[in-house]
């Protein structure tokens, strides 16, 4: 049945489970947004480590689906991932750099004989949670600002700022865009503590931390709101029948009128984040993670879809409009997109068994005593 597909749909197939596994991915920032709360919540050494050892437990998840996302990407869509990746280089080694800091941070700062302190592999900590998010923040905004390369007849690109990528970040919207998935993740961190830390006999440290999760959530609103704004009122970027591109005025606001399923996914998404923020900061539930994570990978969805359906290139030029990249012209062969979607049929058993994992990792909360005696990480 996969074979018969024709090529149209096995892209925007492959496009949707881009789109899952990049908002998958969002939402596994929670760990990132903890490490940045580590400063702000934990007031001793026992404290930081039991913040640092809670989030030991899945830091591994988030590179390794940050890892997945630009891998299926380069096999769906390799004139994206050649374009970006070999154009806009340096805003990619900056983003890896950062959760190559994560890693080693992780395996030595509490190794005998560290000659660098803990505090310094707490700081490369905050960096991969804080520079680390606001880059990728600023990559994502640029599906909607549009990229300074060009493409010739032999599909080379051409980079035409120094920056290489990085000047991605000097943008009002890519910057408030990338500053809103920091305090978003902060906010999925403090969540994500109250979930699975036991607070037994530290209440003003559970304190700390549900208090933390109203207050950057605060923070976001205004990035938040200035990020929704922007997309229903900038001329964006559409490709017509012909695959001419061209500006048209509102054009994301279009798209979600145009498409009320990715309308609604906003919408409940933003919802859902809200009511997690509320029965974290102002309740006593330890479930507030569920609810704001899958806002996040709802709105998550709704980016992602607005940015690459209805006629719309995903990866726009604004230095060549005719450069402009979108699902059916960035995409690999119609033979290498079916092969995929087979091998894509053991997804569901992955999931499973990430799922059953997650659950045997949290089938007992973290708390003081595990790590009195000796510290994991």
């Amino acid at each position: 049945m996969i074979g018969k597909l024709d090529i149209v749909t096995l892209q925007q197939i492959w496009w949707i489970i881009c789109s899952i596994v990049g908002a998958l991915f969002l939402f596994l920032n929670f760990v990132q947004g903890g490490q940045t709360l580590l400063w702000q919540v934990a007031k001793s050494d026992r404290e930081k480590s039991l913040v640092i050892n809670s989030l030991g437990r899945k830091w591994e998840l988030t590179f390794t689906t940050l890892v997945l996302f630009g891998g299926a990407l380069f096999a769906a869509f390799p004139k994206f991932y050649a374009t970006s990746f070999g154009g806009a280089y340096w805003v990619w080694m900056l983003i890896l750099f950062t959760f190559i800091l994560q890693a080693v941070s992780y395996e030595y700062r509490t190794k005998p004989n560290n000659f660098l302190g803990a505090r310094t592999y707490e700081l490369f900590l905050f960096i991969n949670g804080s520079v680390g998010i606001l880059l990728i923040g600023a990559a994502v905004g640029t599906f909607f600002t549009g990229s300074n390369f060009t493409l010739n007849d032999f599909n080379q690109v051409t980079w035409t700022h120094p920056l290489r990528g990085v000047e991605a970040a000097f943008s009002l919207f890519n910057l408030s865009l990338g500053l809103f998935l920091v305090f978003n993740a902060r906010v999925l961190g403090a969540m994500y503590l109250v979930n699975n830390v036991d607070f037994k006999g530290v209440p003003e440290f559970e304190a700390r931390v549900r208090k933390s999760c109203l207050i950057n959530f605060l923070c976001a609103l205004p990035f938040l709101l200035y990020v929704v704004v922007s997309l229903l009122l900038i001329d964006g970027f559409a490709t017509d029948a012909a695959g001419v591109v061209s500006m048209v005025a509102h054009k994301y606001l279009n798209n979600l009128l145009a498409m009320p399923i990715v309308l609604g996914l906003l919408l409940v998404g933003l919802f859902l984040v809200i009511l997690g923020v509320t029965r974290t900061s102002l309740g006593r539930s330890t479930k507030g993670i569920w609810f704001g994570g899958l806002g996040t990978v709802f709105v998550g969805l709704a980016v992602f879809f607005t940015a690459g359906f209805n006629g719309t290139p995903f990866y726009p030029s604004k230095v060549d409009l005719q450069s402009s990249l979108t699902i059916y012209n960035a995409s690999s062969s119609h033979y290498t997109l079916t092969a995929m979607c087979y091998v894509a049929l053991f997804i569901p058993v992955v999931l499973a068994y990430i799922a059953y994992v997650w659950r045997q990792m949290d089938s007992k909360k973290i708390g003081m005593l595990d790590i009195s005696d000796k510290k994991a990480y």
